[in-house]
């Protein structure tokens, strides 16, 4: 196996991609803030199966935190990604500095604006711009022909979908099933905080969501009562700390009270010091 390529310059990265491109190769590229777990790779692997050149950036945003958050916290280690990056066959890293992402004149944004407005937007003001701004300037740096995501982050994918087509953008956005692990948690970086009595009290989100199905699929449609089963069910358990729970339409985002469309029961909550999200599509499969 060929030792995995680590671009850290802008000008090196785009010179690579157009030289592929050229080629008649096709690039896919997963855009990651790094300390990998299995739904990274999962992403990685997907991306391997209709590519030429699999590019991952890893690159912890500055500018989609704010000032009381964990950036500076935030788990990183970068030989382990490497390394994990690796394994499944991933060909480019493209790991920048903040200095080669944002230069010391910098002061363009990109900001979706609607999707962005509920959910997390409410409570990080400025986060999606920060996630919009950085993945407008990988998908010019890396210019890939797909991009892949979890769905973990609904509102996030939102947003990117959302950025794509109204600035024209040529790549395909992809979506994959959020990476559980075998208890269902939804896999995180954010998991390493927590600890051992945390962890547990961390799966009342996925059962909330299960909860939430189950209601669902008796016939309920009355949303406020099935956000009230959640609160309950989170609440219940020690360490909890409820940002939001709410239920959306899936295309804009905007709270629903009585479902009849499509719609997402996306969560907020902070266990111990560490926040999490959650979500699950009302009538899908929740694998868990």
């Amino acid at each position: 196996m060929e030792k995995i390529r680590v671009i850290e310059s802008i000008k090196e990265m785009q010179s690579n991609s157009e030289s592929l491109r050229l080629s008649g190769k096709r690039i896919s590229f997963v855009p990651t803030m790094g300390y990998f777990h299995e739904g990274h790779l999962s992403l990685m692997k997907e991306a391997r199966k209709t590519a030429d050149c699999v590019v991952v950036s890893i690159y912890v945003n500055p500018t989609q935190f704010g000032p009381k958050e964990d950036f500076s916290k935030y788990p990183r280690d970068f030989e382990r990604d490497a390394q994990m990056a690796q394994s499944v066959g991933v060909d480019v890293i493209f790991f920048p500095s903040n200095q080669e992402m944002y230069p010391g004149a910098y002061q363009t944004f990109v900001d979706v604006e609607k999707v962005t407005q509920n959910l997390c937007g409410m409570s990080r003001p400025g986060h999606f711009r920060g996630v919009t701004t950085v993945c407008c300037k990988l998908f010019n740096i890396v210019k890939p022909h797909s991009a892949i995501f979890g769905k973990k982050d609904f509102q996030q994918l939102a947003a990117i979908k959302s950025m794509i087509a109204d600035l024209n953008l040529d790549l395909e956005i992809i979506g994959l099933p959020t990476f559980r692990e075998p208890d269902g948690l939804a896999m995180s970086s954010r998991n390493v905080y927590l600890s051992k009595e945390e962890r547990l009290s961390a799966l009342t989100l996925v059962g909330a969501l299960k909860l939430a199905q189950k209601l669902y699929a008796e016939g309920e449609r009355n949303a406020v009562k099935m956000i009230k089963q959640a609160e309950k069910l989170i609440k219940s358990a020690e360490f909890t700390d409820i940002d939001y729970i709410k239920i959306c339409d899936t295309a804009t985002l905007e709270d629903v009270h009585e479902i009849k469309g499509e719609v997402v029961m996306a969560l907020a909550v902070k266990v111990g010091k560490t926040r999490l999200i959650d979500n699950s599509v009302l009538g899908e499969e929740l694998k868990a």
